[in-house]
Formats: C-alpha cells, sequence, structure tokens
C-alpha cells in the first residue's frame, strides 16, 4: 500500500473539512438570525449582547433628533408612542423612534442635546407602580441619589439642556391616578429639565382615554413645534414597515412562523425561563363552570406547571396568551380583501432601523391576524382619519373624514357600541373592499395582542406546581349595537373548558378558536401562560389579623389567601382572624366556592368569618359595603390591632364605597372627623396595611 504523503493528507483533511461543513450548515453554523431569539429568551426583554444601551448613541447612529419612551403594561402607552412619533415624523418632519424604557440606560441624559427632545409616554399599573418594563429608570429618575455621568445632584440641575414632553395613562377610580407621568416629570423638573407643553394625563376610569390623548397633543404640537422650530405639513402616509410576499414558501414550510412566539417555540424546543416574551405552553388540569345561572359563565381552571420551572407566591397573576377568534379574523381579512390570501407567507421589516417589527416573520397573513394583532380593541378616531385616504369610495370617505374629525359623532355611532375597526369598516362600507389599505399601516393601527392578566386563586403553599384561575365570561351588549361584545381571553377559556368536557366543535357566544394552536401544540386542551409577580401578599406572619373585601370574581385572590390560612392552621401555625366579606347576586346562582369555604373553615375554627351579601335575595339590594357597616366595631378593633385591610373587584363603584364606608367606620368607631379618619386610611396604604 502506497504511503500517504503530506500534500495527500493536506487534501484529505481539506475534504473532510468542506464535508463536515457542508452537513452542519444551518445547524452549527450559519444559522439565519432571528431577532425574536434572544430578546425572547431573556427575562423581561433583558437587553441583547450588540446592542447599544446609550440612547444618545443610538439617536446620533440614526440620525434622529426625537425619542419616545414608552412605560406599557397592556400595549396602549407602546401605540400612543407609536403614533406620536409617525405623526412627528409625517406633520412636523421630526426624525423620530419609538424606544421601550428598559432598552437603555439613563446615566447620560445629562448630555442630552438641546436641539433634540424626548417624550415619556407612561402608564401607571396597578397601586401607583411603573409598569414592569419602566422599572428600571423610574427607580432611577426618582432615587434622592441619582447619579448622571458628570456628577452633580439637583443643585446642579444637570438636565438644564434635556426638553422633554410627558403623557400619563391611568385609571381615577384608583388611589394614586396617574402617578407614574406626575412622578417623572417632578423628577425631571427637579434637575433642571424644561418640559415643553402641560403633561397630559388620560383617564381610563372615565372612558376618556383617547379624547384625553387627542385633546392633549394638538397643543402639545403647537409648544413642540415653536420651541423647536418646526414646520407643519400636509401629513402623507408613510409605512413604517415592507410588507413582501414570499411566493418561494408556503404555510408548511418549516421556516414560517404560524403563530410561535419565538424561535424556540417554532423548532418545538421550548424552554425557560418563562416571562412575558416567552410562554410556557401549560396543561389545563381540570376546568369547570362556577356559576349555575344559564344566562353568565364563570370558569375555575387548574392550569399545571410542574414541568416550567415556573413558581409563584400566593396573591400573584398568571397571564393568559390569549388568540382571537376565528369569527372575528375572518371578519378582519374578508374587510381588507385578504381572505384569498390568508395563507400567503409574509415577511415583515423596518424600513427605518429602529423600527421593531411586533412578531416574528415569516409569517402568514392569518397568523399575524389570529395570534398577533389586537384585531377586537376599540377603534381611535386618529385612525379612522388615517384609514379615510384608503376609502373605496368618495361617498365612504366623506363618512369616515367625518368620524374622524367630529368627536360627539365619533362617540354616538362607533365608541358607545363598542365596534372594533373591522366592525367600523363593515358598517360604513357596506360589502365593499378596503383592499387599498397597506398592511403595514394595519400593523402600525393595531397594537400587539397582549396577555391577559388574573389573579391566582390558589395559593403556593397549598399547590405550588398548580395555579387556579377564576374569570367571569365577558359577554356584554351595548345599547344600540349591531354586535356583542365578547371578551377575547374569556372567551378563548369557554371554548377551552368546553372542549375539555367533550364538546367536539366549542362556540362559545358564537366564536371559535384555533384551538389546537400553532402547528397542533397545543393540543390535548393546552393554553400559554407566563406569572407576573405583584405586592398583593399576605402579611409574612399569618397570625396578623386580616380583612378581606371581594364581592364577584374579586374574591379570586381571597380564595388562595383563605387556603393558604388553612394550611398554616392544619400545619400548627398560630392563624389570625381572618374576615371575608363576599357578595353576588344570589346564593343559588354565583355564590362562588361556598363548598371549599365550609371545608376551610372547618380547618381555621373560630379564626374564619365568611359574611356575605346576596344583593338580590330580598326586597333592598345589600351589598358587601352594608355588611361591613353591620361589623363596624369588629373592624375597628381588629384595624387597631394592625389588621391587614384588602380590597378586590370593581375598581370603579365598589372599591370607592368600601373606601368611603371604611373612612366612616374609623370616624363613628373612634370619635374623630372624617377627615382625620382618611388621614388614618392614608397611612395605611402607605404601610401597606390597606391594598
Amino acid at each position: 500500500m502506497a504511503q500517504l504523503d503530506t500534500l495527500d493528507l493536506i487534501v484529505l483533511a481539506a475534504l473532510l473539512v468542506g464535508t463536515v461543513a457542508y452537513f452542519t450548515k444551518g445547524t452549527y453554523w450559519g444559522v439565519p438570525k432571528d431577532p425574536y431569539a434572544s430578546s425572547y429568551a431573556t427575562a423581561n426583554g433583558a437587553k441583547g449582547a450588540g446592542k447599544t444601551t446609550n440612547i444618545l448613541e443610538k439617536m446620533d447612529e440614526t440620525g434622529k433628533n426625537c425619542v419616545v419612551f414608552y412605560g406599557s403594561q397592556t400595549g396602549t402607552a407602546e401605540d400612543y408612542a407609536s403614533r406620536l412619533a409617525k405623526e412627528g415624523s409625517s406633520r412636523f418632519g421630526l426624525k423620530a423612534m419609538v424606544a421601550d424604557l428598559e432598552d437603555y440606560e439613563y446615566e447620560n441624559l445629562d448630555k442630552f442635546p438641546d436641539d433634540k427632545v424626548a417624550m415619556f409616554v407612561v402608564a401607571t399599573y396597578g397601586e401607583g407602580e411603573p409598569t414592569d418594563n419602566a422599572v428600571t429608570f423610574y427607580e432611577f429618575i426618582t432615587s434622592e441619589d441619582s447619579a448622571f455621568s458628570e456628577g452633580g445632584g439637583a443643585e446642579e440641575k444637570p438636565l438644564s439642556s434635556f426638553q422633554y414632553v410627558t403623557f400619563g395613562l391611568g385609571n381615577n377610580t384608583y388611589e394614586h391616578y396617574n402617578a407614574m407621568v406626575r412622578n417623572i416629570d417632578q423628577s425631571l423638573t427637579k434637575f433642571g429639565a424644561r418640559r415643553i407643553g402641560d403633561a397630559g394625563e388620560g383617564d381610563d376610569g372615565a372612558g376618556t382615554m383617547e379624547e384625553d390623548f387627542l385633546a392633549w397633543k394638538e397643543p402639545m404640537w403647537v409648544a413642540l413645534t415653536a420651541a423647536m422650530g418646526l414646520e407643519e405639513r400636509e401629513a402623507v402616509y408613510e409605512p413604517v414597515f415592507s410588507i413582501t410576499e414570499k411566493e418561494e414558501l408556503n404555510s408548511e414550510s418549516r421556516e414560517v412562523y404560524l403563530g410561535e412566539p419565538n424561535k424556540n417555540h417554532l423548532e418545538g424546543t421550548s424552554k425557560g425561563p418563562y416571562n412575558a416574551h416567552n410562554p410556557f405552553i401549560a396543561p389545563i388540569r381540570e376546568s369547570k363552570e362556577i356559576f349555575t345561572a344559564q344566562d353568565r359563565n364563570c370558569l375555575h381552571m387548574e392550569i399545571d406547571v410542574r414541568e416550567s420551572n415556573l413558581s409563584y407566591q400566593t396573591g400573584d397573576h398568571i397571564a393568559v396568551w390569549p388568540a382571537n377568534s376565528g369569527k372575528e379574523v375572518d371578519r378582519f381579512l374578508t374587510v381588507f380583501g385578504l381572505e384569498s390570501k390568508r395563507h400567503v407567507v409574509i415577511s415583515v421589516k423596518g424600513l427605518d432601523p429602529t423600527a421593531k417589527v411586533p412578531f416574528p416573520t415569516p409569517t402568514t397573513y392569518d397568523a399575524a391576524v389570529r395570534y398577533h394583532m389586537e384585531i377586537c380593541a376599540p377603534v381611535s378616531r386618529q385612525f379612522i382619519s388615517t384609514l379615510a385616504q384608503f376609502a373605496p369610495s368618495e361617498s365612504i370617505k366623506a363618512e369616515m373624514t367625518k368620524l374622524g374629525s367630529d368627536k360627539d359623532y365619533f362617540h354616538e355611532m362607533i365608541s358607545s357600541k363598542h365596534l372594533n375597526i373591522a366592525q367600523v369598516l363593515d358598517w360604513v362600507g357596506g360589502a365593499a373592499s378596503w383592499s387599498a389599505v397597506p398592511f403595514s399601516l394595519l400593523i402600525e393601527g393595531h397594537s400587539k395582542l397582549q396577555p391577559r392578566y388574573y389573579s391566582i386563586s390558589s395559593s403556593s403553599l397549598a399547590q405550588k406546581d398548580q395555579i387556579s384561575i377564576t374569570a367571569v365570561v365577558e359577554s356584554t351588549k351595548a345599547p344600540g349595537a349591531p354586535h356583542v361584545l365578547k371578551g377575547v381571553t374569556t372567551n378563548y377559556l369557554l371554548a377551552l373548558k368546553q372542549i375539555q368536557h367533550g364538546e367536539p366543535h366549542p362556540d362559545p357566544h358564537g366564536l371559535s378558536y384555533d384551538l389546537k394552536g400553532p402547528r397542533n401544540k397545543y393540543d390535548g386542551v393546552h393554553v400559554p401562560v407566563h406569572v407576573r409577580h405583584s405586592n398583593f401578599k399576605l402579611p409574612s406572619d399569618p397570625s396578623k389579623p386580616v380583612i378581606m373585601v371581594g364581592p364577584g370574581s374579586g374574591v379570586a385572590p381571597f380564595r388562595g389567601f383563605v387556603q393558604e390560612r388553612a394550611a398554616q392552621a392544619e400545619a400548627g401555625e398560630q392563624v389570625g382572624k381572618t374576615i371575608l366579606f363576599f357578595g353576588c347576586r344570589r346564593r343559588t346562582e354565583d355564590f362562588l366556592y361556598e363548598k371549599e369555604w365550609e371545608r376551610w373553615q372547618e380547618s381555621l375554627g373560630a379564626s374564619f368569618s365568611l359574611i356575605t351579601a346576596f344583593s338580590r335575595e330580598g326586597a333592598q339590594k345589600v351589598y358587601v359595603q352594608h355588611r361591613m357597616r353591620e361589623h363596624a366595631k369588629e373592624l375597628n378593633e381588629l384595624l387597631q390591632q394592625n389588621a391587614y385591610f384588602y380590597v378586590c373587584g370593581d375598581a370603579a363603584n365598589m372599591a370607592r364605597e368600601v373606601n368611603t364606608t371604611l373612612i366612616q367606620i374609623i370616624a363613628e368607631q373612634r370619635g374623630v372627623p372624617e377627615s382625620k379618619a382618611e388621614e388614618i386610611a392614608k397611612g395605611m396604604r402607605s404601610s401597606n396595611h390597606y391594598q
């Protein structure tokens, strides 16, 4: 056998390396970059490697003179931020970008030049808390010892060259109404920054959020135009995204996203950490109807999280990732002339380097609409105005222009009837197709379909691997409306319950859902979820007394609280007085968890009291606040023993009535003026004894 010389060995080695490289391409190297793979695999959208966190650097790189930051929990603030950036660009020639508050660091804001402007669109979450993505910025800017890059505290006014605009999203039924925007505005001013225009505030509690935003932004633009020497011009629609139909791909192609949230899910290798960017596909172990009324539904579900490493604490929230119903997806695709193209594969790319595509691509029109776009959301008057230019006829264009410009007419015809955009165009245009509307505009005009949060109704001490949900299924008929407003997620859950109970074609309230999920990955009754931690917690010392007020499904977290205290009592711990005020219509229709309260009563004994209010059983309506008055002496005594007081449920009405009743009880029982009692209640809130 001839010996191999050195050259032969080199050639053979090169051939071997080439062969290995050929067969491993796409597996170990040459893997196409997935923009969602890194950001969606890290908790809470943590900053990805190689991506600048210096906002000034980013603005300089991309030629921007305006950044619109958002702090958003449900997507509304992000939507408003996108609209401001778009309008600033099209109407006033601003070079604007939208930025997630958690993507950047803020120590160098003292170097922000005075020929640029920053806008802050921030929501207040819960009891005056920042949204998840705004926590780091909020803690930095409101800190007493914030350290900017060139040193100097508030006395040196380090932000004297920083110009900014603010708009807040809040709910006046909560005590800390728009606390986020107010505190941020106050802190920026303290450091010497100069606000342009008024600090805007939208009120979701009054149902005026959209009109508050529209009323605020016009004078803001006037002030900003004067401050920055801008000139208004005729706004012409310019797409933010390019939409390319990929003829070489189809909906069966392995690289096409059909609703999967990221690459791991696409490839069937879903792994944690599971969070707001990466859901766990959880089995539903149990689902049942817990109302006996024929015209209303309330669901109890048990979600199995054993295989996820998800953990929760009693009082936390579970987020359910919904899909839009087939009925609304079909309506949307038909109205915009996309029905015949629903399974066509598209690639979506930002035309600006700072534009963020809100879902992974390539995907299909159907998957984008079904899993990623909030198509059932209320319609904005501004979006109606934008769509008018694409109307299928002049008469329809005139009607759309009137709806977009006349606030009262818009309220009468659209917002009071809770119509979504496809329903509006169906009504305005009849059978006419709106196929001229660019799909980019539809993406821009719709928020990303957001997870819905539900108070966990179980105790992590009693069942750490199984999370309970209690949810009333939403179905509301507005006066004069042609459609019934149906909750996107609760009806989705109802359909899951129906299929689990053997219904072959679940169709809750005339809606159908793709319950098997993308590529049948949810088959076997699964639902995508993650856990959000909450500050709504029992005292760490179980001997402390607690008072809970939770009518209707507001009792959900208190089921977990009582379950936990029962488990502590069974383990031999000393458990303090535990009072639950629960209200519903009738004992025979909607008395939630009646048997469970009885079972836990056996464990807790005299330390547990369930006080009920059945509003429609007698001649006079009786609510939880009436029962509180009947037990005023005991409540006051417990409060003087540093009891913890909790309220959950209808914030607009019930919670206010309960707060008023609590103040009156304190005043009457202690013989002090109501003003003093109000101070005591505020002190309880400050010390987390009133939540």
